[in-house]
């Protein structure tokens, strides 16, 4: 089952960012976790032509010419000077997508994710896509608590419309 849980709790998930959880739950019986244990390019592969469908750029391979690079800096006459990359982009919704698989709690890859989205230059929304199910351990459970625990503090303001966590 595709669990997701759109950030802050107080508003109600945009239609596009809706669309995103459609296709994971579309796709459910190709990623799900409790089955699978495909690295996040394999999840990224399945889900990848429905999210082009919506106007996303996706990341086709890890070849430099495949990148969807996003601006974070730029420098003298406007030249880009730094990115990040993503695994899909959509630069009219302003919205950023990152797939992960086994490392996105051990090695605190959302985090990773949070920090270089929240850099991005005209990003307004984030998804991050984690295993509902790791090494038996409950990634997407991990994860969602602790953006309860983020949002539920006053003392971290982030530059985002909204956060949406999938657990695939």
């Amino acid at each position: 089952m595709i669990n997701w849980q759109y950030y802050p709790k107080t508003d109600l998930i945009p239609n596009h960012l809706y669309a995103v959880v459609n296709i994971f739950e579309n796709k459910q019986n190709q990623i799900d976790s409790s089955k699978f244990t495909l690295p996040s390019n394999d999840v990224l592969a399945v889900i990848a032509e429905e999210l082009e469908a919506l106007h996303y750029q996706v990341e086709k391979s890890k070849r430099e010419i495949d990148k969807i690079k996003v601006p974070v800096l730029f420098g003298r006459n406007g030249k880009l000077e730094l990115y990040f990359e993503a695994d899909a982009y959509h630069p009219i919704q302003k919205t950023v997508i990152e797939v992960e698989a086994g490392r996105a709690v051990d090695n605190f890859q959302f985090l990773k994710d949070l920090f270089q989205a929240a850099m991005m230059h005209d990003v307004e929304y984030l998804t991050i896509a984690v295993r509902t199910y790791y090494r038996k351990q409950k990634d997407f459970e991990k994860v969602t608590q602790f953006f309860d625990t983020l949002y539920a503090s006053s003392r971290l303001k982030l530059p985002f419309k909204g956060i949406l966590i999938i657990g695939y």
